[in-house]
């Protein structure tokens, strides 16, 4: 079912237009009787999955760098 209100009523009743957008309805805000914007609710992006890069580090990439090497970062 889509509820039009008008721009006057959407001032007003802002918070209740929004449970009515947030439980499903098609909410229409229209100005001088024309459409202009609908509110639709915002629905999250579905989890990223963990892991999703290919390839792997050597345990090599974990030891401590040599001294000789460690002085050149510094």
């Amino acid at each position: 079912m889509t509820v039009q209100v008008n721009v006057q009523e959407a001032k007003t009743r802002l918070s209740q237009i929004l449970a009515q957008a947030e439980a499903g309805e098609d909410v229409v805000v229209a100005r001088d009787g024309a459409p202009i914007v609908r509110l639709v609710p915002v629905t999250s992006p579905p989890p990223r999955p963990v892991g999703f890069v290919r390839g792997s580090v050597s345990d090599a990439f974990f030891e401590p760098l040599p001294d000789d090497e460690l002085k050149q970062w510094e």
